[in-house]
């Protein structure tokens, strides 16, 4: 399966910039793929209720691999886990092509959902074994960076492709590009091994991951999650009749967390993880209550110090298992990666029954038209203030906790 471990700094940069054009595969067939859903149901006579279930098939898949590509990790290695995810991606592109058709179109984003986890399942544990100490968290960042970096590429793309008259067929040819480059630099290249006998083995990582620490981890993976999927998957909805305009929001927010996951090392070198995920928890939760109270030009002041907030939490926490936890291995990794995937679907109705709620409430008061919207809006958003709300406290324990057990070494 490769080489007892990777000796070579070049060897170990290709295999991260394969794994960044992985990634950027993922966050296309994520806004591209949100980009062309009006001229999918238009041209195939989808309701919006097909769209959606065909959407939903791209978070099915997504832990489901990644789950099982976490099991299989020590057994059949990184390396034919992301052969699968090629395998997946590529037939899964081709399909949504030429399917032409409502089936066709669920078991196409179903297998990108498969690649897309598989990637998570193969490149994470690869960073984790690829460096050692804080390095690890600055690669994290730096790989995860490209999710919401490719997100605003894709959707940038897809803008102007749809504007030049370009159909969407023509968009999910693009899917391939970064497909074929992350196939090309991972092609023939050894992949490094676990740096433990303990960290390959399943019993020791189930033992790990039974662990308190690793529990509590996984509480707070939720909550981080529900924290930034929450308000991006409904700010258009919900900040619509603001003054702002949402999806500008959305590029400023997913734009952002790129460039502020790009310095993520250094800034937990000076304040550690934990003081870094405090720091994040106030600053999301200070995002999303000025979400809840401000209007216009505000909006984008909100998203800027949203952004800070969320962009910290994804790649960190990861990085925070592997370093603190590592006997977890792969597996520990992609159950981390896929409670916070479930997650951020699990909130999502909860988050739609606040906005009926909080609509019925407005309309009983006799509030009509925009306003109505906003108000019920922005008392979403003031619901989804509980989500940091509650980070604050479990990471305060956290802080406590972390200290206390260095302390004891």
């Amino acid at each position: 399966m490769g080489a007892p471990n990777i000796e070579s700094k070049n060897t170990r940069l290709i295999l991260f910039y394969a794994s960044c054009f992985a990634v950027i595969t993922n966050a296309f067939s994520f806004s591209i793929r949100a980009g062309i859903l009006p001229q999918l149901g238009e041209e195939l006579n989808l309701s919006g209720e097909e769209l959606g279930y065909i959407n939903s098939m791209w978070f099915l898949g997504f832990p489901i691999s990644m789950i099982i590509g976490g099991l299989v990790y020590n057994k059949i290695g990184g390396k034919l886990i992301m052969q699968f995810a090629f395998f997946a991606h590529t037939i899964g592109i081709i399909m949504t092509i030429y399917s032409g058709s409502y089936a066709g179109l669920l078991i196409s984003t179903l297998l990108i959902g498969f690649g897309n986890g598989c990637t998570e399942a193969a490149c994470n544990p690869m960073i984790a074994d690829s460096y050692k100490g804080n390095t690890i968290i600055k690669m994290m960042n730096r790989f995860h960076m490209w999710f919401p970096g490719g997100i605003v590429i894709g959707a940038l793309i897809s803008k102007f492709m749809t504007d030049g008259g370009f159909g969407w067929q023509s968009q999910i040819w693009i899917l391939l590009v970064p497909t074929l480059i992350y196939a090309y630099l991972f092609y023939g290249k050894p992949w490094p091994e676990a740096k433990t006998k303990e960290e390959a083995s399943l019993s020791y990582n189930f033992k790990a991951m039974g662990t308190p620490l690793f529990i509590f981890m996984l509480i707070c993976m939720s909550l981080t999650a529900a924290s930034e999927f929450g308000p991006q998957q409904w700010v258009g909805l919900i900040l619509a009749r603001s003054g702002a305009e949402p999806m500008l929001i959305l590029a400023l927010v997913t734009g952002l967390m790129a460039v502020v996951r790009y310095f993520g090392g250094a800034v937990v070198k000076k304040l550690d993880q934990t003081g870094v995920f405090l720091a994040a928890s106030i600053l999301t939760l200070l995002g999303i209550f000025l979400f809840s109270t401000q209007t216009g030009g505000m909006a984008y002041v909100a998203a800027i110090i949203y952004a800070f907030g969320i962009a910290y939490f994804w790649p960190n926490m990861l990085g925070f298992v592997a370093e603190k936890i590592p006997k977890s291995g792969a597996i520990g990794l992609s159950v981390i990666g896929s409670v916070g995937m479930v997650a951020g679907s699990f909130f999502q109705p909860i988050i739609g029954a606040w906005i009926d709620s909080n609509r019925s409430i407005a309309k009983a008061k006799g509030i009509t038209g925009d306003e109505l919207e906003l108000v019920a809006g922005q008392a979403t958003m003031q619901n989804m203030t509980i989500f940091p709300a509650i980070l604050i406290v479990l990471f305060i324990i956290l802080f406590i906790w972390v200290k206390k057990i260095k302390q004891s070494q």
